[in-house]
């Protein structure tokens, strides 16, 4: 059986969470407005992975000061903006249709990742793309049930996307540090920012065992899902990872389905096969061919496991033990399958 690239596991973990996200919070609405609710939400990502962290004794993380306006910007979009554009719009729509709607987070991140960051595409990437948003589409597009007055929200859902394409494009520039210091950090700032705009719009606390529910929510949806995001990002890059996640819709839709008893319809088996079409696609991607690297040095987690990290240790460091230093890659020539990670951004 082929095996799957590095990080492809993390990214559908990574969207599997995300996509739990609109359908539960959709209950949560019932009870807390949308600006507190997308507080609560990012500071229970923040607070329950400080303590994770904590718990394990996570190492002190330092940016390199270049990289944090992209950090910044990241937190800006995704963690302040996109949250609010979410549950803004998702109050006015069905969670099935406003999880679909999601698909446009991946078409955003792909188109900004190949025309402003110039990351290359393969043809089964952009094919799997089309099959997945062709999926999307199907699901999304209004019957003859569908409230007129709801476009206002559904553009809402979409510039949601467009805050988490530029969040994604802008997380790579610092993917290399610690994956879930970035998650902590983005949460805690983010919804503090919402948490301070919502207690000035006037919003009232809801019981205690709602504001725990938001914050478990929050933690799984943006936390742990924001973690495994980063770490695939390493590994495949943003428009393939953004390709992998953007199943990510459909299980939102599925739950909603399930928990929220939404109806069910031949669209919904339509759009299932499409989106698996599309996945299978990314799967058979191959990209191969010599290359060339400078020297480049760098510092991030890492392990002996590859051509690119052979460097020596004194004294030595165990196979298969993740460890951080700074190091040095040096000048090299070869072929093997890769994808454009931290260690592959030549052009083609």
């Amino acid at each position: 059986m082929k095996r799957l690239p590095p990080g492809v596991g993390a990214a559908l973990a990574a969207a599997l969470l995300f996509g739990a996200a609109a359908p539960l919070a959709k209950l949560l609405l019932q009870i807390a407005s949308p600006w507190l609710l997308a507080a609560l939400l990012y500071l229970g990502s923040g607070l329950g992975l400080a303590v994770l962290r904590a718990l394990r004794r996570g190492e002190r993380v330092r940016l390199a000061a270049g990289e944090w306006p992209w950090f910044a910007g990241a937190i800006l979009c995704g963690g302040v903006a996109g949250p609010v554009l979410l549950l803004l719009g998702l109050s006015g729509l069905p969670a099935s249709q406003a999880s679909l709607l999601l698909n446009a987070e991946a078409v955003l991140t792909a188109l900004l990742a190949w025309v402003v960051f110039r990351e290359n595409v393969d043809r089964h990437v952009a094919a799997g793309m089309a099959c997945i948003v062709a999926g999307g589409v199907v699901l999304a597009w209004p019957d003859g049930t569908q409230a007129k007055g709801a476009w206002p929200s559904m553009l809402l859902v979409v510039a949601a996307c467009l805050a988490w394409a530029v969040d994604n494009n802008l997380t790579r520039k610092v993917s290399l540090a610690d994956a879930s210091w970035l998650a902590m950090v983005k949460g805690l700032l983010a919804g503090s920012v919402n948490l301070a705009i919502a207690l000035a719009l006037g919003a009232h606390w809801p019981a205690p065992s709602a504001v725990f529910a938001a914050g478990l929510l929050g933690l799984a949806s943006y936390g742990v899902s924001l973690v495994l995001f980063v770490l695939a990002l390493r590994r495949l890059g943003t428009a393939r990872t953004g390709a992998y996640f953007s199943v990510a819709p459909f299980f939102g839709a599925l739950l909603a389905v399930l928990l929220l008893r939404e109806p069910v319809h031949w669209q919904l088996a339509a759009a299932a096969l499409l989106m698996a079409s599309g996945v299978w696609l990314h799967l058979r991607e191959r990209h191969e061919h010599a290359h060339a690297h400078e020297e480049l040095a760098h510092e991030h987690e890492h392990v002996h496991d590859d051509a690119h990290h052979g460097h020596v240790h004194v004294p030595p460091v165990a196979p298969g033990t993740r460890h951080s230093h700074p190091h040095v890659h040096a000048p090299v020539v070869h072929t093997h399958p890769h994808y454009p990670d931290a260690h592959h951004r030549h052009g083609h």
